[in-house]
């Protein structure tokens, strides 16, 4: 399992650095460190037709969101929707963390990119996280009219703890708590909190993302250890998946969630879900954020607009 050179470069750039672990700071150092990361490892961001930050109602109060409207649209054109949920373990990244991927998802779908803002542990623990996302994916869908979307073309999707997040909503849209959903873009996705699987155990060293990275994150998110066998936690765990939206799943090799998405996609084909399936055996996790340096995060970016625009235009028809 080979790394991509490209990706190799980072890693060394991170090292020579002397980056410390997220396990080893406090949250607040935490979060400095992510922010200051973005600017190092992300290319410029693309213009887009519009961007606007907003607010929607909140179990506890308004929740952030960041509006993107592609090039070439009018404000007044109705565009299919993707509900975007950052990564971050729950408890670093915010809006512009990952506002570079959503502009290009708003241009190359094209459609229209509403990020969340969503509540952080661990000020705010589990199912804090959850109710803010369903709470704003509610809003976004029932105000379709003002936000110029069409609400019955509106995905969801995140990276890693964004990935859990979106894989929540869709159970819950098919249980009826949430309006229907038309597709799930689940990036190196969280869904197992129990870190039972190998590859939660076996990434120890030389990424960013380690095994004692993602207890760290894990502990500061969840309540107690009673809270992974939730379903509204570690999605894996629910009775069943048949009936979500159609998916894309991608996994890492070099990545302590790669185990748990891969048996994640594969339940969902077996449970008879449209799902495509990639996994890709020279990246880490997080490698999406690393644009400058890393090509294959465009041509990740690519795939997934071609996804979700066919899926789009599937629903179109």
């Amino acid at each position: 399992m080979k790394l991509d050179p490209d990706t190799q470069i980072v890693l060394d750039l991170i090292k020579a650095a002397g980056r410390p672990p997220f396990y080893t700071l406090s949250v607040a150092e935490a979060r400095i460190l992510s922010a200051a990361g973005r600017a190092v490892m992300q290319p410029e961001p693309v213009e887009v037709g519009a961007v606007r930050d907003i607010a929607c109602p909140g179990p506890l109060g308004p929740i952030g969101l960041r509006v993107y409207r592609p090039l070439g649209s009018a404000e007044t054109d109705v565009l299919p929707a993707l509900i975007y949920y950052h990564g971050g373990g729950w408890v670093v990244g915010d809006l512009e963390t990952h506002d570079v991927a959503c502009r290009r998802l708003a241009n190359d779908t094209p459609c229209c990119v509403i990020s969340v803002d969503y509540r952080l542990a661990p000020e705010h623990k589990f199912p804090a996280a959850v109710s803010d996302a369903a709470a704003a994916a509610r809003w976004i869908i029932g105000n379709a009219a003002s936000l110029a979307i069409d609400p019955a073309r509106v995905a969801v999707g995140g990276d890693s703890a964004g990935g859990n997040l979106a894989t929540v909503l869709a159970l819950m849209a098919r249980d009826g708590y949430l309006p229907p959903l038309a597709y799930q873009l689940l990036i190196y996705p969280a869904v197992d909190m129990a870190m039972q699987t190998v590859s939660s155990q076996r990434i120890n060293d030389g990424y960013p993302l380690i095994t004692s990275t993602m207890k760290w994150f894990i502990d500061h998110y969840l309540r107690g250890p009673e809270d992974a066998m939730d379903w509204r936690a570690s999605p894996l765990r629910a009775v069943s998946l048949a009936g979500v939206a159609p998916a894309f799943v991608l996994t890492c090799a070099h990545d302590p969630l790669c185990d748990e998405g891969i048996a994640y996609a594969r339940r969902l084909e077996a449970e008879d879900v449209r799902v495509t399936y990639l996994h890709v055996a020279d990246q880490a996790h997080n490698y999406l954020a690393w644009g400058k340096y890393v090509r294959a995060a465009d041509t990740l970016l690519n795939l997934m607009a071609a996804l979700l625009r066919a899926r789009f235009k599937e629903l179109a028809q």
